[in-house]
């Protein structure tokens, strides 16, 4: 069989975003499963979240959501919570369309999740590591194909495409409530080999005044 290029890969039939289907005009009633960006964290579920800790400290667990003041908060004022979705309920781990990802969620001082921060994990397997820049894509899709203002920046000294491809790339858009940002990097430095390369997607949605 022969392998998949990253240029075929490129060109794949997109898959939803999450489960919870929505029309990709419209803004989807829910950003990551239970979680609305805006919406108080008091009212996230504790069944289906696991591991739920400090970002600026990993060493300090949370017993439930309950415990985001236990975090440091940042010059902002925001609380960042990392979390990963329950085995239990997600048979597949903490996945977001299909990606190994690292999930965080920002609190603020009243209690309100002010934002969500998608990352594809670095330490995934190869052969799903390859795909991590198609996340990006992904969202999008999600939230409505049209509107998105990217940027391309050129490969500087000694970076190479990857399977013929190059991508370093952000991308913004604002929808009712949310600024929504895309960074995707597809692209091998000049002191990596072969099998060693930059591909990862990060994804923030963030609160925005209506």
């Amino acid at each position: 069989m022969k392998r998949t290029s990253f240029a075929a890969i490129f060109a794949i039939v997109l898959l939803p975003f999450v489960m919870h289907a929505a029309s990709a005009q419209a803004v989807p009633a829910y950003d990551l499963r239970d979680i609305t960006v805006g919406m108080p964290v008091g009212q996230l579920p504790d069944a289906g979240y696991v591991n739920l800790t400090c970002a600026g400290d990993p060493d300090r667990k949370l017993e439930a959501w309950s415990g985001w003041r236990d975090c440091p908060a940042d010059a902002q004022g925001a609380r960042a919570v990392r979390f990963e979705f329950d085995p239990e309920t997600s048979q597949d781990g903490t996945k977001v369309a299909g990606h190994p990802v690292l999930l965080t969620a920002l609190v603020d001082d009243s209690g309100a999740v002010t934002g969500l921060t998608i990352e594809t994990d670095p330490k995934a397997r190869l052969y799903i590591r390859k795909k991590a820049f198609l996340l990006g894509n992904q969202v999008k899709s999600r939230y409505g194909a049209e509107g998105w203002d990217c940027k391309e920046q050129q490969p500087t000294a000694g970076e190479q495409p990857v399977g013929g491809v190059f991508l370093r790339e952000v991308c913004s858009k604002t929808v009712p409530g949310r600024m929504l940002t895309v960074e995707r990097e597809l692209f091998r430095k000049p002191d990596q080999d072969a099998k060693s390369f930059v591909d990862q997607t990060r994804v923030r949605i963030t609160r925005q005044a209506n």
